[in-house]
């Protein structure tokens, strides 16, 4: 079935909420917004990113955005979709209740589709991770052998990073002495600690 047919197949299904979910389309259709269909679900694009979808479900039908958080919600409707497992996401929820403000979805479109369109995001920006400092056992050996210390400094930080954490998360001396004595060839040989695995 082509995108076009599992879009019309999943408005003209009987359901609770058809109606709702037919004015949350046409308002969709009021923005610039590119119609598809993807999870199971109609989503709108711009740019071929992904802005907002519309879903139905047993109790509840509504609205998501991809980068929610971004959107000033004045409404104060938007809940984080999966508490814990995504930070952008938004969704705006309606039930048999509730009238569509059909004004204020419609400027939350429009809102999210010029943050999208302007390259405003939410990509999740990776920590560094933090800095182990040379264990003093593995400094010594260094300062004591310039061949090794030219190994270890050749070496990336993030390589670096492995052999003083492999050293410092040993819990006695003696394993450190023999966790030590095993990475002198490595580095001798300007080797990383886990480059036999990568």
């Amino acid at each position: 079935m082509d995108i076009s047919k599992k879009i019309e197949a999943y408005f003209e299904e009987e359901h609770l909420f058809k109606k709702e979910i037919a004015i949350l389309r046409n308002l969709a259709h009021k923005t610039e917004a590119i119609e598809t269909f993807k999870w199971h679900a109609p989503v709108y694009t711009i740019n071929n990113k992904n802005v907002f979808w519309i879903s139905r479900f047993k109790n509840h039908f509504g609205l998501g955005f991809f980068n929610g958080m971004l959107l000033k919600d004045p409404k104060k409707v938007l809940e984080n979709a999966q508490e814990g497992k995504t930070k952008a996401m938004r969704h705006w929820k309606f039930t048999t209740n509730d009238k569509i403000d059909e004004e204020g979805v419609l400027s939350y479109m429009m809102e999210a589709l010029e943050n999208q369109k302007k390259g405003i995001d939410t990509k999740p920006i990776r920590k560094k991770k933090a800095k182990t400092p040379i264990p003093e056992i593995l400094q010594e050996a260094l300062n004591g052998n310039e061949e090794l210390r030219n190994g270890f400094e050749a070496l990336s930080p993030y390589k670096q990073n492995e052999y003083a954490s492999y050293i410092t998360d040993a819990k006695q001396e003696k394993t450190k002495l023999s966790r030590l004595k095993k990475i002198i060839p490595l580095l001798m040989d300007g080797k990383g600690l886990n480059d036999n695995y990568r």
